[in-house]
């Protein structure tokens, strides 16, 4: 939860202005506050504007006095002291380092061009840190199905109450190993976004962007059977129109959902579950429809919401088995 009394007020119209202007999702907004007010705990404690004298609790200092003169003095050195701290400090991965990065350049940015606030932008010449390719781990077809078969059975239920949790929990891991979508999309789906006349659903993916997903008959009759014991009495106001519900009758939480799938998986006898999450569905989804559905690579990213086929071209190359077939095709392989 974002607390604007503990920003400074620039901070504050730049979240602002990234939520109405740019529309970036809630989810958005809150990681830039995080990204943004950790580098300006960062910098007061590089330029020794607090008391706070170990970087282990920078992370305490306080930026709602944070004046705009200090934001004036920020280079692109501090951007890579900071980068660096995190490295060290947190063994913040390559990944984790590229979205403070997008974050500050965005930020500076605005800063910048947008409100002229500073004379100079210090991280127009800032660089994304280079990112490892490592291929998505998903499960194959056969643990898939062994994982349905264990979340369909009620007597691995997880959590307790009046409904039927293994018809939500059954529901909502068809839902994630069929169409491959995000968790943040699976918590938020309403019931007025389904249109069983036609079998599809309206998502909301990332940047707001809305777009359709035709569900097939396991995930209609998986949904059909979760409406049937999905709680009536007694739910939230603001959940009302919630596709799943949590025990205590309002839209599920993301972390809910994720520690089903955690507890499912471990249930199925899945060797390193906890290294498996509920992105890991989505990559197995999308697996399973580019090696077996011989699903076209547009298709497969229109159906993702992937923004650039770039990202839905990792699912070609993560498939050993087709790798190595092509390899003994060859008409010379028995030569």
């Amino acid at each position: 939860m974002i607390n604007p009394e503990e920003n400074p007020e620039f901070l504050n119209d730049f979240l602002a202005y990234s939520s109405t202007i740019l529309n970036k999702s809630e989810n958005t907004i809150k990681e830039y506050n995080y990204d943004i007010a950790h580098f300006l705990k960062y910098i007061k404690f590089k330029f020794k504007q607090t008391d706070v004298d170990d970087e282990e609790f920078i992370k305490t200092i306080k930026i709602n006095d944070f004046d705009l003169e200090t934001l004036k003095k920020i280079t692109l050195q501090d951007i890579h002291s900071f980068l660096a701290y995190l490295k060290a400090c947190y063994s913040s991965k390559p990944t984790t380092l590229a979205r403070k990065t997008a974050s500050i350049r965005v930020f500076f940015k605005y800063m910048c061009n947008k409100t002229k606030k500073i004379p100079s932008n210090p991280a127009q010449d800032l660089e994304t840190p280079k990112l490892g390719k490592r291929l998505p781990k998903y499960l194959t077809l056969e643990q898939s199905k062994e994982l349905l078969e264990t979340v369909s059975n009620p007597i691995n239920n997880i959590g307790h109450g009046n409904h039927n949790n293994s018809e939500r929990n059954f529901a909502m891991i068809t839902i994630l190993l069929n169409c491959g979508i995000r968790l943040s999309e699976l918590v938020n789906i309403n019931m007025s976004d389904i249109d069983f006349e036609n079998n599809k659903l309206n998502v909301i993916g990332k940047g707001n962007k809305e777009r359709t997903i035709y569900l097939n008959n396991a995930c209609v009759k998986a949904i059909k059977s979760y409406l049937e014991v999905r709680p009536r009495d007694a739910v939230k106001f603001n959940s009302r129109d919630a596709l799943f519900l949590s025990e205590q009758k309002k839209r599920i939480s993301r972390r809910t959902v994720q520690y089903i799938v955690k507890q499912e998986l471990k249930l199925t006898g899945i060797e390193k579950a906890d290294k498996y999450s509920v992105h890991k569905l989505r990559h197995t989804a999308a697996t399973l429809m580019y090696k077996y559905g011989n699903v076209d690579i547009r298709a497969l990213q229109e159906l993702l919401g992937h923004e650039s086929i770039s990202t839905t071209e990792i699912y070609t190359h993560v498939d050993n088995e087709q790798i190595r077939n092509a390899v003994e095709s060859n008409p010379l392989a028995n030569l």
